[in-house]
């Protein structure tokens, strides 16, 4: 015998799910409704089987192709136009004319005994056999009559409570003997249960009920597809689940990675190749689908949740739906009933209320609290460009076909035979993407020149020699599982607004240039660029009083590429140098600031141990330094800024110094005392490089271990603020706790605050209202000075949902009720 599986339904009550996805194809236990039902046909010896499609046919006939993986023999009839439940089943007529044939849903969940199903038809002799179950709530179902030989009586599709008088119920499984057809006509829509059957009972045809026994759930709605996937967990239908029980009722499947110390509370399943880290609780009745990542301290509890998807840190989804290739950012919250469609982002610390709808390819802002269903509109924005380049997770809002994209974008923007030069990190996912990266920008007509691995001021400095621009991709400082895509200018500094806004406007518009096929960009790999970088940095550094002065130092290299400059440099330098932590380690392309921290105290005690000068650690890109006085304790970043300040500025006697409006204003008396004055600048990167491009600026520093030495260059750079330290300290013959204990304490604290990005202008007019007739000064953001010289800033981060408030008073209490105050400013306007 053959069967045939509907699978034409649009599903229109489960959408979002089935806007872009078939409902035959939604999972269950993490395998769609139709293997299932497929599987239940083959295990009842119905092998050869009929699928009718309609609705997105294509994505069935994809999935399930000929049936060879199940071990059946599947064809397909397709319906041009909707024919209802009766001529879909025509139209596979052909073939079907040789024998009884069953008829069963392909979006309907069940174990049923189709044996005996089938062998109660042949029994009765019947022209339809309609399998019946009961519920208890017939409202959406064909209730139907049968009689003490199973004879049926009477339909009734669909009643209200008044109509009801049984709850026996139509599951839409048939079996069926060829006569049928001559009761249905070809290509118009005819159901079974309202055109088809009333006419052969009224003919008195053999129509025939049979009441099975076992699991029917028809998924028609979002509760009843929740539903159904707690049912089969439980246990309550028979359907195989692939993997293994590590537990009782916690299944996983193949290659899934689960780690020792996330809590599992089954039943649940956990899909293949899906990563659940320490920390994340994974309760009752979830289904996480295929390569699906959970993050540390995520909290599910009857959530499904299809394939692709990324579960941020933090996050909590109670009782939704999360569609595939979706990201759920870091401490997200998804109340019960809320359905969110397939690839959308839901942005951090964001709300989605309960039975709320979230449509296919949308971005729900960060900070956002969703109470009505988003179907047309977006409700985010897309911020290409955040502090540092476009920044996102790997391979999850990072991908290497966003890479190609911006590339391409990148070169649109350049002349065709333009050169960019790129450079990387030692990470593996930075090689990954920069592979991707090059290959975008020969196609579309750019010579490119790969540094491959190096630090990130040797990538700046090749790029202002001769390229039209560059390209560095590293992993985001203190967050391993990111990464940053940086752009540079023609001079290696980063790109700025006005040539950000250039880019993504072309990639808004995905007009990417392509070359012609004799245009293919070239591809060389420079050499010796390190003996190239020292020789430069040391022609231009002043070096007078270091080969004399025999100063000791420890140089740690935070196992980064900093590690491959420093041969060529110390040697030439002069120093007695002893380095710590040399050797590249992919495992660590960052560090976290614990992991820093810890480095700087082991750096403290060799120092001290050694009676070196000073110890240096280099970040792992050599951008940024920290540093360790002579005594082995650690000098804060903020006051390394006013260290160096004082002695550039000491030696220089003039000049100006660039530092952004956030350091603290004991920076001003510093170098007023020396004769020099200070530019404040934006807090962005582009803008102290902007005023350190100047011929007066003798210094600058953004007081997180950025310092820019501008006789070498106007971007941050590690190695030179480190040579320019050895010269300052040889020459001064001052020890650094020597010049730190000269300069007064500061007390500047600093908080972030969630803000919706709705409400952040609002925000910002209610602080300069707040602020009324006090200084305002708005270089960046808002800086309201007090009388007494107190002051507060108030910056909207740029990239985020966020709000930055720094404030400096006298004294941390001082400063700490500055803060409170502003807080509350902020808070109160953005309710």
């Amino acid at each position: 015998m053959k069967a045939v599986v509907m699978a034409g339904g649009e599903g229109t009550r489960l959408r979002p799910m089935t806007s872009s996805m078939p409902k035959p194809l939604l999972p269950v236990a993490n395998r769609p409704i139709m293997e299932h039902v497929l599987r239940l046909l083959k295990r009842h010896g119905l092998t050869e089987t009929v699928v009718t499609v309609q609705f997105l046919a294509s994505l069935v006939k994809n999935y399930f192709g000929d049936g060879e993986e199940l071990g059946m023999e599947l064809t397909y009839a397709n319906e041009e136009k909707p024919l209802g439940t009766a001529g879909s089943v025509k139209n596979a007529e052909e073939a079907l004319r040789d024998d009884a044939f069953l008829v069963i849903s392909g979006d309907a969940l069940t174990d049923f005994d189709l044996t005996e199903l089938i062998r109660f038809h042949k029994e009765k002799g019947a022209l339809v056999t309609v399998c019946l179950t009961r519920v208890p709530n017939p409202l959406e179902f064909g209730i139907t009559i049968v009689d003490d030989h199973g004879k049926v009586e009477r339909f009734l599709e669909k009643p209200t409570w008044g109509q009801v008088f049984s709850d026996t119920v139509n599951t839409g499984i048939y079996v069926m003997e060829p006569e049928i057809f001559d009761y249905v006509e070809a290509d118009v829509p005819v159901d079974w249960s309202g055109d088809v059957f009333p006419q052969l009972m009224k003919e008195g045809k053999p129509i025939y009920g049979y009441v099975a026994e076992g699991y029917w759930e028809d998924v028609g709605t979002h509760e009843s597809y929740v539903k159904a996937q707690a049912d089969v967990l439980e246990g309550r239908v028979d359907v195989d689940l692939d993997g293994f029980e590590l537990s009782p009722g916690v299944w996983v499947a193949e290659g899934a990675e689960v780690h020792p110390e996330a809590v599992l509370r089954g039943p649940l399943y956990i899909g293949d190749y899906a990563k659940v880290e320490a920390g994340a609780e994974i309760r009752e009745h979830t289904v996480v689908g295929s390569n699906v990542v959970v993050k540390s301290g995520a909290f599910l509890h009857r959530a499904v949740v299809h394939d692709n998807v990324y579960v941020g840190q933090q996050s909590n989804l109670r009782g939704c739906v999360i569609g595939k290739n979706t990201d759920i950012m870091r401490a997200a919250r998804i109340e019960d009933g809320a359905v969110i469609g397939d690839e959308c982002l839901v942005g951090e610390e964001s709300i989605i209320q309960g039975n709320v709808r979230v449509y296919p390819f949308k971005t729900i802002e960060a900070g956002a609290f969703v109470n009505t269903s988003v179907i047309w509109e977006s409700r985010g924005q897309a911020h290409l460009f955040g502090a540092r380049g476009v920044s996102g997770i790997l391979n999850v809002e990072i991908t290497p076909e966003l890479a190609v994209r911006l590339a391409g974008a990148y070169a649109t923007t350049l002349k065709k035979g333009s050169t960019v030069t790129t450079a990387r990190d030692h990470s593996r996912g930075a090689r990954a993407l920069k592979r991707a990266v090059i290959s975008a920008l020969q196609a579309s007509a750019i010579d490119v020149r790969d540094l491959e691995n190096v630090p990130l001021p040797v990538a700046r400095q090749q790029t202002a020699r001769g390229s039209a621009g560059g390209i560095m991709i590293r992993t985001t400082p203190g967050v391993p599982d990111s990464v940053d895509i940086m752009f540079f200018d023609e001079r290696g500094a980063d790109l700025s607004q006005a040539g950000q806004r250039k880019l993504d406007r072309v990639y808004a518009r995905q007009e990417y240039r392509r070359a012609f096929p004799g245009e293919i960009g070239d591809l060389t790999f420079p050499s010796s660029v390190y003996d190239s970088y020292t020789s430069s940095l040391l022609r231009s550094m002043d070096t007078t009083g270091v080969a004399e002065a025999g100063l000791k130092v420890v140089v740690d290299a935070s196992h980064g590429s900093a590690g491959l400059l420093l041969p060529s440099l110390l040697g030439r330098l002069g120093v007695d140098a002893f380095t710590i932590n040399p050797g590249l380690d992919e495992s660590r392309p960052t560090e976290t600031a614990e992991t820093r921290r810890s480095g700087l105290v082991r750096l403290g005690e060799i120092v001290a141990s050694a009676r070196a000068a000073f110890g240096v650690r280099f970040d792992p890109v050599g951008e940024r330094i920290s540093l360790v006085d002579e005594r082995g304790r650690i000098v804060e970043d903020d006051r390394a800024l006013l260290v160096l300040l004082d002695l550039v500025a000491a030696e220089r006697r003039s000049g100006r110094v660039a530092l952004p409006v956030t350091t603290t204003r004991i920076a001003e008396q510093v170098a007023a005392y020396h004769g020099t004055q200070v530019e404040w600048t934006t807090t962005s990167p582009d803008d102290l490089t902007r005023v350190g491009r100047a011929e007066t600026t003798i210094f600058g520093g953004d007081g997180r271990g950025g310092f820019i030495v501008p006789e070498f260059s106007s971007v941050f750079d590690g190695t030179a603020a480190f040579v320019r330290l050895i010269g300052l300290v040889a020459r001064t013959q001052l020890t650094l706790s020597q010049i730190d204990a000269r300069i007064p304490r500061a007390h500047v604290l600093r908080r972030d605050l969630a803000t919706p990005w709705a409400v952040k202008g609002l925000v910002m007019r209610h602080v300069v209202e707040a602020a009324g007739d006090r200084s305002v000064d708005t270089t960046d953001g808002v800086r309201v000075v007090e009388a007494d010289g107190r002051w507060v800033m108030v910056l909207p981060d740029p990239a985020e949902a966020v709000t930055h408030l720094w404030a400096e008073g006298p004294d941390d209490a001082s400063a700490q009720a500055l803060l409170d105050e502003w807080s509350a400013v902020v808070d109160g306007a953005g309710r």
